[in-house]
This record gives structure tokens, sequence and C-alpha cells, in this order.
């Protein structure tokens, strides 16, 4: 008797926050912690299921665009959601379509969590993917595990052993076997590579790779590929890595004359403007030009406001801004909306 009602009142607890209307109007602060919350709670089966939908399609595509735009707080009920939704399609049988759409909302949940620094969930979420689109036989999918799965060890320190999951992925004959996209894919996955090898302090290498898929993106037509894996492959995505890597690699000032070379209205989504805000900010930050960097970090707000209030990297830069010299009112404020105490 004890066992049912302590596990009615978790219950109860945990299906809180879905009450009502399904949004919570919740501070922008911590809506990452929230959105990670509900992840972690579909992925374990932990909640009521929400009845399954043969439009899991449609949903992924919404849940899709909730991330594109940054748009977290209708995320963290969207995704959790399909997740839930996609283990109840599956679990009487191995679905191709459905196998593969659940691998996506998968890795889906796993770019959330390595934005969030949330290693050990993204593990688990990958491994579940890569299965997931194995049973599939969607080489797409598989690819796209085998990137977020170097991401990941690449952050845990395994420098070696990133690079030879993702090269060795890019390898893979089965994607010179589906065109465009496999090519795509292939890029996505050279790029991983030149980070990590940007982490490594190996400037050489990661150039060399960085321009083995820029080579590749030219070879495509400059068309943006992969919206709903990698979140966008061509020319000017390779070139937005570049701030990133050679900020990495110890270069901030070839990091901001990579910046200067995008238009960030050309940029595929508002995640990927606000991500190219968040790396050029890094970058006057390492520069020194103090008052750049709040400048774009307050341009990065305005951009995607849900994003640069939850994500930890930036609650970082502004945290370590405010100890490291005069403040100001627009500083402060920044740190108000981001949860960052002095």
């Amino acid at each position: 008797m004890h066992r049912r009602k302590l596990l009615a009142g978790l219950a109860a607890t945990a299906a809180a926050p879905l009450l009502g209307s399904g949004i919570v109007q919740a501070d922008e602060a911590l809506l990452g912690e929230l959105l990670v919350a509900r992840l972690r709670d579909a992925m374990l089966g932990l909640g009521t299921a929400a009845p399954a939908s043969e439009a899991i399609s449609t949903d992924f595509t919404r849940a899709l665009a909730d991330f594109d735009a940054c748009r977290y707080e209708s995320l963290a009920v969207r995704l959790p959601r399909l997740i839930r939704a996609g283990h109840a399609l599956t679990a009487n049988g191995e679905d191709t379509e459905q196998c593969s759409l659940l691998a996506k909302s998968y890795l889906l949940a796993t770019r959330m969590f390595v934005k969030m620094d949330e290693q050990q969930l993204g593990w688990m979420a990958t491994d579940r993917a890569r299965q997931l689109a194995e049973t599939a036989g969607d080489v797409l999918a598989v690819a796209e595990s085998a990137r977020q799965l170097a991401v990941l060890a690449r952050k845990a320190g395994w420098h070696d052993q990133a690079l030879s999951i993702a090269l060795s992925a890019a390898d893979h004959p089965d994607l010179r076997g589906i065109g465009l996209a496999g090519s795509a894919v292939r890029g996505l996955l050279v790029q991983s590579a030149s980070y990590t090898l940007a982490r490594r302090g190996d400037r050489d290498g990661m150039r060399e790779l960085t321009d083995e898929a820029a080579a590749i993106a030219k070879e495509l037509g400059g068309a943006t590929l992969l919206r709903d894996h990698g979140g966008g492959f061509s020319p000017l995505t390779v070139q937005l890595h570049k701030i990133s890597a050679e900020n990495q690699a110890g270069d901030p000032h070839a990091a901001l004359d990579a910046a200067r070379a995008i238009s960030l209205k050309e940029l595929p989504s508002v995640e990927r403007r606000s991500r190219a805000l968040g790396d050029i900010a890094v970058t006057y930050d390492r520069l020194g030009r103090r008052n750049d960097c709040v400048r774009t970090l307050l341009a990065a707000e305005r951009c995607a406001p849900q994003e640069t209030h939850a994500r930890p990297a930036t609650k970082s830069l502004i945290s370590s801004l405010l100890v490291s010299g005069p403040t100001s009112t627009e500083l402060r404020g920044l740190a108000t909306r981001s949860g960052v105490l002095a």
C-alpha cells in the first residue's frame, strides 16, 4: 500500500507541469532545466503517454520548427510528448517509418542535451537513436547518430575516439549511394572531425578538414541541405563552423575574419543565427573587446531570448563578464533575465 501511494504521489508531481494548456509560462532562465527534466522523464518512461497519433510525422515537423526557432517553452511540451508517442507506436512491432521518426526525435533531443551540457542524457539519447535508425535502415539517421556520438566523445575529452567515429562514418559506403543528402552528411561529419582537431590544438589539421568540408559544400551547388538532421549544411554553414573552430584552435582574429564573411540573415534558422552571435561574442571576449562582447550578447538575446537565457555556455560568459571588469545597466539586466548572479 505504501509503495502504491508513493508511486501515485511521484506520478502526480511529474504530471503537474503538464496540466492545463500544457505550456507553462516558465521563467526563461529555467526553461533549459524544464526541457531537460521533461525529456529525461519521457526517456525513462515516466508520466502519462499522450494517445499515439498516426500524424506523428507532423508532430516531428513542428518540434523541429520549435528547435530551429528556439521556442523552448513549446519544445518542452512537444518533444517529450513526441518521444512517448513514438514508443507507444513502436511497442508492438518494428514499424520502419515509426522507428525512423523516433530515431529523429531522439537525435533532436540529443542536440538539445548538447546545448544544455547534459552529456549523460545525451549518451543515452544518441544510443537509442542509433539503434532505432539501424532497425529502420535509415542511413542518414545512422550517420547523424555517429556525428552526435562524436560530439559527445569530444566533450568527454576523448579526441582520438571522436575523430575515429566521425571520419569512419564519413567514409561509410552507404552514404555514397544516397545522392546529395549523403554528401551533405559527409560534410557535417568532416566538420565535426575538424572541430575535434581544433579542440586538440591542431590548427593546420582543423583548417585542412574545414577546407574539405567547404569543397563538399561547393560541389553541392550552395543549397542548404539536411535541415532536419544536422541543422543545415552549405557553404554558409561551413563558414559559421570556422568561427568556433578558429576560436578553439587559438586564433580569435581568424574567427573574427570568418564572422565578418557571414550574413546572419542568410543563415537557415534562428537557432543558427543565435549560435553565430554566441560564437562572435566569445570571439570578442577572447580579444578583450568587452563592449562588443556585451553588445553581441544583447543582439543574441533579441534574436533568440529563450536560448540566450537558458543556455549554460551563455550564462557562463555573462557570469565571467560580471566579475572581470566594470558592468553596465545592459549587462546587469541581461544577467538578471538569464538567472545569473554576480
